[in-house]
């Protein structure tokens, strides 16, 4: 199974657009991400609408962050992006009226409700300048 990566690529991308010096075009963007533009434009136009970024058309135009990281969690992000569950594990519904299934579902869906819920409290607690520190770390340690 493929996982959802749209959350940390987007948030790869934030993190760089600070660093930037000018807007991001929507085709250094999809560079960046291996993707095309008309999916940048979509992605970015979710993060838009919720005041995370801004847009510029024309020569010299791109897409530049409208907030400072300090300001974004990662659970803002999450939400912008409109996703769903951050679990993509799925239950049977082949045998509805089993009560094996029943119970089975029953005991995993309760337990993921409750990862869930526990992963997006910290979720709003991460601030996305939070990874450009560790980045910063990563590549001290790295090259001591």
């Amino acid at each position: 199974m493929r996982k959802d990566s749209r959350l940390s690529r987007v948030l790869h991308v934030l993190v760089h657009m600070d660093q930037l010096d000018g807007p991001a075009t929507s085709d250094t963007i999809a560079r960046m991400l291996n993707t095309n533009p008309v999916v940048v434009r979509r992605t970015m136009a979710l993060l838009k609408t919720e005041g995370y970024v801004t847009s510029v058309k024309g020569h010299g135009g791109g897409w530049s962050l409208a907030r400072p990281l300090s300001a974004m969690t990662l659970y803002d992000v999450h939400r912008a992006l409109g996703e769903g569950s951050v679990f993509t594990i799925g239950l049977t519904d082949e045998h509805t009226d089993c009560p094996i299934e029943q119970a089975v579902n029953g005991a995993i869906d309760d337990a993921l409700e409750e990862a869930e819920s526990l992963l997006l409290a910290r979720f709003r607690d991460v601030t996305l300048d939070r990874l450009q520190f560790r980045s910063r770390s990563a590549k001290a340690s790295n090259s001591g």
